[in-house]
C-alpha cells in the first residue's frame, strides 16, 4: 500500500523495477492495478509470490536477505537502508522467540514479494527526496490473523513491538490493518505522527490494499507537499504544546512550578484562570517545549501538581529573528529588543530591566525612562 501510494503520487514504476536489479527476478513480478475502494481510486502494487514459481515461500535468515538486497539497483545509502530495517526486525522477531538475530529465519516477511515490498518502499521514498515524513496515528484494526505460528491477535507481536511509542488505536476493522512490513517501513521513516501539517499540496497518491472492507476504503494516502519557505532572518521549528487543568492544588505551588520547568527546557510557561466542573475555579497550565523535552516535563508536571492527566499536540512555530541594540539616553545607555523579518523591523522595545535599573538610580519613574528610550529610538530611525 505505501509503494501503490508513492507510484500513484508520482514515483515511476519502471524506475522501481530498475532498482529492484538482480534480486533474481523478473521484470513482470510487479506490475500495477487501478482498483476501487469504496469509491476511491486507487494503486494497487502487485507483487507475484515465489508461491507462482512453485516454491513455497523462503524462510531467509538476515544475511540471506542482506545478499539479496546488496544485489538490487539501489543506491549504498538506500541498500544500508533496507538492510538495517531488516536487521531492525530480526531484532524484533529475536526478542519474541527468544532467539539471536542472526539466527531468526524471517516468515511472511522473509519471503521474496515482503523483499520486494520493503527494498521497493525504500527506493520510492528515496526517489521523493522528502525531508520529513509525518504520519497519522495508525488504525491497527483487530480480530486474529493467520501465520506461521499460528492464529495469533491482532496486532501481530512484531507488529506491536515495532509501533512502540507509536500513537494507535484499533478502528471497526476486524482484520489486521498494520502489518509487520507496514510498522517496520512507518516507523523507519515518519519522525512525527500527528495531524497534517501545514503545506501546499503538489501530489497525492492512494495505495490499495488486497482486501475491499466496504464499510471504509481499504487505502494508503499520500500526501506531498512543500512547506512555505520561512523568511531568511525567522526560525521556524517543532514544539510540543503540553496541557492540564487543576482546581484541587494550592496556588502558590504553580509559581515554583513554572520555574522548574524553565529550569528543564521550557520555551514559555503559561496560567489561565478557567472554571472547570462544579463551578470551581481553576488554572490551566500550558507549556510550549521542544518535542524531546516532553516525556522529562511531564514528569515533572506530574510529580509537583495533583494532576492525573496531560495532553499534548505537536505545532510548528515560526519565531521572529531577534537581537539587541544599545542605544544613550538622557539616563544612560539601555539595550533595545529588535525583531526583524526579511530584514524590516517589526517590533522594537527598550529592555524592561535596564530601564528600571536606571529609574532607581536617578530616582524617576520608569515611565520616564522607556519614554526617553522610546525618543532616542524613533530619533535614531529618522537618521
Amino acid at each position: 500500500m505505501i509503494v501503490g501510494a508513492l507510484i500513484d503520487a508520482g514515483v515511476s514504476i519502471d524506475e522501481v523495477r530498475r532498482a529492484l536489479g538482480s534480486l533474481s527476478i523478473d521484470e513482470d513480478m510487479v506490475s500495477l492495478e487501478r482498483v476501487s475502494r469504496a469509491g476511491v481510486r486507487a494503486t494497487r502494487f502487485c507483487v507475484r509470490g515465489e508461491d507462482t514459481h512453485g516454491h513455497a515461500h523462503a524462510h531467509r535468515t538476515l544475511r540471506e536477505i542482506d545478499e539479496l538486497i546488496e544485489g538490487s539497483a539501489l543506491s549504498a545509502d538506500g541498500k544500508r537502508r533496507a538492510q538495517s530495517l531488516f536487521a531492525r526486525l530480526g531484532a524484533v522477531e529475536g526478542s519474541i522467540h527468544g532467539t539471536a538475530p542472526d539466527q531468526v529465519h524471517l516468515h511472511e516477511v522473509g519471503a521474496l514479494d515482503s523483499i520486494v515490498d520493503i527494498v521497493s518502499a525504500v527506493h520510492a521514498l528515496e526517489t521523493l527526496g522528502a525531508d520529513k515524513v509525518i504520519a497519522s496515528p495508525l488504525n491497527v484494526g483487530g480480530g486474529t490473523i493467520q501465520t506461521a505460528h499460528g492464529l495469533l491477535p491482532v496486532p501481530a507481536p512484531a507488529t506491536l513491538a515495532l509501533l512502540q511509542g507509536v500513537p494507535i488505536y484499533a478502528g471497526p476493522q476486524q482484520v489486521e490493518m498494520v502489518t509487520p512490513t507496514g510498522a517496520l517501513l512507518i516507523t523507519e521513516y515518519a519522525t512525527a505522527f500527528g495531524p497534517l501539517p501545514p503545506m501546499r499540496t503538489v501530489a497525492v497518491g492512494h495505495g490499495a490494499g488486497t482486501r475491499d472492507l466496504r464499510v471504509a476504503p481499504n487505502v494508503l494516502r499520500a500526501i506531498v507537499g512543500a512547506a512555505d519557505e520561512p523568511a531568511a532572518d525567522t526560525q521556524t521549528h517543532d514544539v510540543v504544546v503540553i496541557e492540564t487543568e487543576i482546581d484541587d492544588m494550592n496556588p502558590q505551588i504553580l509559581g515554583r512550578l513554572m520555574d522548574q520547568l524553565f529550569a528543564q527546557g521550557a520555551l514559555d510557561v503559561y496560567f489561565t484562570p478557567i472554571h472547570m466542573k462544579k463551578n470551581r475555579p481553576g488554572t490551566l497550565i500550558s507549556i510550549v517545549a521542544p518535542p524531546s523535552a516532553r516525556e522529562r516535563l511531564g514528569a515533572l508536571v506530574f510529580r509537583e501538581t495533583t494532576t492525573i492527566g496531560l495532553r499534548y499536540r505537536e505545532m510548528a512555530r515560526e519565531c521572529l529573528s531577534r537581537g539587541n541594540e544599545t542605544i544613550s539616553t538622557p539616563f544612560g545607555d539601555i539595550r533595545y529588543k529588535v525583531a526583524r523579518r526579511n530584514g524590516e523591523i517589526l517590533n522594537a522595545s527598550p529592555e524592561f530591566d535596564d530601564c528600571a535599573r536606571l529609574a532607581a538610580e536617578h530616582g524617576r519613574p520608569i515611565k520616564d525612562v522607556q519614554a526617553a528610550a522610546t525618543k532616542a529610538w524613533l530619533d535614531l530611525e529618522r537618521r
